[in-house]
């Protein structure tokens, strides 16, 4: 059965660089974020309130059938953000900013508490920080067309990312300081691996 490692941090924090990074070092399976993919995320960013409720299911419906892919697998999986990432930092920034309503909330709330109980929990989360005005620059400099969150939205991402991972019990989760630019050079990646590898058997 695969292991499940999250990626986990803010938007610009390098998840997907850092994904990238480890795939050159080891047979990792992905699961990736998929934005222009996806068949609400253009319609909500045209019409934020109409298209929440539909862009958030799909997603927590999507990261859910990652994990169970990657489950699987002979080998161990990354997941660049994740099914707990998109319902603690996307869906509940979307309520705080009225894009979903309590009720339509608390749906995803169901859903995506029922689909963790039965996937079980990620076998350890990579938890990626870096300083506010490292992450806005990566965040203005990646220039995405799919943008639903914006750069005034960075830093209650980042406090609500935060709580959720100081509140996890019983999943490890290794820090990692993202805030050089060459955080994720393969010395770095190498280094990282090797903390993986002192929780993890891969």
């Amino acid at each position: 059965m695969g292991q499940v490692i999250l990626i986990v941090g803010n938007s610009g924090a390098g998840k997907t660089t850092l994904t990238t990074a480890l795939c050159e070092l080891a047979p990792f399976v992905t699961g990736l974020e998929q934005h222009a993919e996806r068949p609400f995320q253009a319609l909500m960013a045209s019409n934020l309130s109409r298209y929440a409720l539909a862009n958030q299911v799909d997603y927590l419906l999507l990261r859910a059938e990652q994990e169970r892919f990657i489950r699987q697998q002979p080998e161990p999986g990354l997941i660049d953000g994740g099914l707990d990432l998109d319902f603690y930092a996307f869906t509940c920034l979307f309520h705080q900013k009225g894009y979903l309503t309590s009720v339509e909330y608390a749906l995803c709330e169901r859903l995506y508490h029922t689909l963790r109980n039965l996937l079980g929990p990620p076998d350890l989360i990579l938890y990626l920080t870096a300083p506010p005005g490292i992450i806005e620059r990566r965040y203005t400099r990646r220039g995405r067309t799919l943008e639903i969150a914006r750069r005034a939205d960075l830093a209650l991402m980042d406090e609500l990312i935060a709580d959720w991972v100081n509140s996890l019990e019983g999943v490890p989760v290794l820090r990692v300081d993202a805030g050089a630019a060459d955080f994720a050079s393969r010395d770095k990646a190498i280094a990282i691996l090797d903390r993986i590898k002192s929780v993890l058997t891969l």
